[in-house]
């Protein structure tokens, strides 16, 4: 049950390096960024010729949310061409795939639990690019599951929470957006969950959405870091207005892993 992981230098990828030790998860094969390009169809393809993966988890992705706006076509590249050069091989050489996507699928603008098969409608460039790269497995690879998480931390790559200890450190007052709301998800828990899939052994084959429980703003997460932390920082709310940024962002983005 040879596993390949694509993305592996992210931050899910390097969490999914400790869960799989600390599981004794020996099947798992993480590639350098050169064999892993998700770009270079010709070494991703002399790459499952050689592993000859049961299953791959592709982590890679491009993730500046506001330089998408800006750069739409490497966006595109990455998260949609490659995500498709990944189904074609998947569907060539028989291994099934886990495809990480996110909350920014959905436009977030009613306060209600997104489901699944509720109508993605991306306001971002980020959002936009993900959702064609779902499409594109859906409709090349039968066996695929994607997995729609949001609001990624861990002690890994950059996240909310290493941004707000490192501000912290520097200031004595912090304006935080105050009216988006979303389910922060430890990165170990996602890889614990994808691990959990493989496995299975299950073939229920699909999109699923996995998140932490619980819903907060931007200002209670970061609350609630400085509180955990014990970081003496005053912290303001402000609303999304008040913090204009080049890409939309969901208002609205609790999801239902029901």
């Amino acid at each position: 049950m040879k596993t390949l992981v694509l993305g592996a230098s992210g931050q899910l990828g390097q969490c999914l390096k400790r869960v799989a030790s600390e599981r004794e998860f020996f099947f798992l094969e993480f590639p350098d960024e050169n064999a892993g390009n998700i770009l270079d169809v010709e070494k991703l393809t002399a790459l499952f010729a050689d592993k000859k993966p049961s299953y791959v988890i592709n982590c890679a992705a491009y993730t500046a949310v506001d330089k998408a706006e800006d750069e739409v076509d490497l966006a595109r590249l990455v998260n949609k061409q490659g995500a498709l050069n990944i189904a074609l091989l998947c569907k060539e050489f028989n291994a099934k795939l886990v495809h990480i996507s996110t909350d920014f699928v959905f436009e977030g603008d009613i306060v209600d639990l997104l489901k699944e098969d509720d109508l993605a409608e991306p306001i971002s460039v980020y959002g936009l690019t993900k959702l064609e790269g779902e499409t594109d497995v859906i409709n090349t690879l039968p066996e695929h599951y994607i997995l729609r998480t949001s609001w990624l931390y861990s002690e890994f790559a950059n996240n909310f929470v290493k941004t707000m200890l490192k501000l912290g450190a520097d200031r004595d007052e912090l304006n935080i957006i105050a009216d988006q709301i979303g389910s922060p998800t430890y990165a170990i828990d996602l890889a614990g969950a994808v691990l959990d899939i493989i496995s299975s052994g299950k073939d229920a084959y699909g999109v699923y959405h996995y998140s932490n429980e619980g819903a907060v703003s931007w200002f209670d997460f970061a609350k609630g870091i400085f509180d955990i932390s014990g970081t003496q920082v005053k912290v303001n709310p402000i609303p999304t207005s008040a913090y204009p940024t080049k890409a939309a962002r969901p208002k609205f983005s609790v999801m239902d892993k029901t």
